[in-house]
């Protein structure tokens, strides 16, 4: 499996990345176990993650995510190799929260511990911080790679100018620079991406981690009508895309996964590794077949034809 290279560091990734938001949640340690097994047994090796996954679930209080992330590192001994990448800013409880060098100094230290490592491969901003100016958090993520504790940095939903600030601080004062970014991006969830952030990739070189590939799990083509939505921990989020364009999306999945003779899923993976500035998108797996998708997209070839169709039935304009 041919790897790419994170920003411009040494890091090389696989052109997939298992999304670790469902570890916790929609599947426990077992079987999440299970699943990182048969990701890195097929070749793959970015795993992403954050503090606050998945502190949404009752019962939860975030970090149970890392938690199993290391407890399987731990056991498997599989620590180089993989790349961890995960997320500070979200907030934790009303105390931990944010992007201040006081907070970042806390956050990685409970997220090294979580994850049962010395070092954090990419450590990310999760969310913008509009309190703290982003040259204390610049220079705090700085001293993190300084001391060894992480090896990148990134950003996620920050808007494209925070970043080109932050980065034109940390340039002139020789600091670590954002180098990958990590936004919402699929086949219904384009516009954003493509008006903000694009430009700002292609000029800088960032390497673009997009998450929610599937969107929510939409676009396999497994919720037809509202009432599938109730069959799933899922349903709440898949809702805004069941209109008139999802269903136009959802059309033109099927008859090119039909041309293909493959599942859905693989096409609307595939269609995102077609695009050149995409470098590793997230899409995550709770049982076999999902996991057979998933690895099987990594090497589905779409005619140029086939993405010009998924491109058009997809404009936003």
């Amino acid at each position: 499996m041919e790897k790419v290279k994170l920003g411009n560091s040494d890091i090389m990734v696989s052109p997939i990345t298992f999304g670790g938001n469902v570890f916790g949640w929609t599947i426990k340690e077992k079987e999440s176990f299970r699943m990182l097994d048969g990701f890195v047994d097929a070749g793959f090796n970015l795993i992403d993650t954050a503090d606050t996954y998945s502190k949404w679930v009752q019962g939860n209080n975030g970090g149970e995510s890392e938690t199993i992330i290391g407890n399987w590192l731990q056991k498997r001994g599989k620590r180089e190799d993989v790349v961890i990448a995960t997320k500070l800013g979200g907030e934790m409880d009303e105390r931990q929260k944010g992007l201040s060098a006081k907070y970042i100094k806390k956050a990685v230290e409970s997220s090294l511990w979580r994850l049962r490592t010395d070092y954090i491969d990419l450590y990310q901003s999760h969310y913008d911080d509009p309190e703290t100016p982003f040259h204390e958090t610049m220079a705090a993520f700085d001293e993190l790679v300084k001391e060894g504790k992480v090896r990148i940095i990134g950003a996620s939903n920050l808007s494209a100018e925070r970043i080109t600030q932050s980065n034109r601080f940390a340039s002139e004062n020789n600091l670590a620079l954002y180098q990958t970014l990590q936004p919402l991006y699929n086949l219904y969830d384009r516009e954003r991406f493509e008006k903000e952030y694009l430009p700002l990739v292609e000029e800088k070189g960032l390497s673009v981690l997009s998450y929610y590939s599937l969107a929510s799990g939409f676009l396999s083509g497994k919720y037809k009508d509202s009432d599938d939505l109730k069959t799933s921990k899922r349903g709440k989020d898949v809702k805004k895309y069941m209109n008139e364009r999802g269903f136009r999306i959802l059309e033109a999945l099927g008859t090119v996964a039909k041309q293909k003779g493959v599942p859905m899923a693989q096409v609307a993976i595939a269609w995102l590794l077609h695009k050149p500035f995409i470098t590793s998108p997230i899409a995550s797996a709770t049982n076999d077949q999902q996991l057979k998708d998933l690895v099987a997209a990594a090497s589905l070839k779409l005619s140029t034809e086939q993405v010009e169709i998924l491109d058009k039935e997809s404009a936003y304009y």
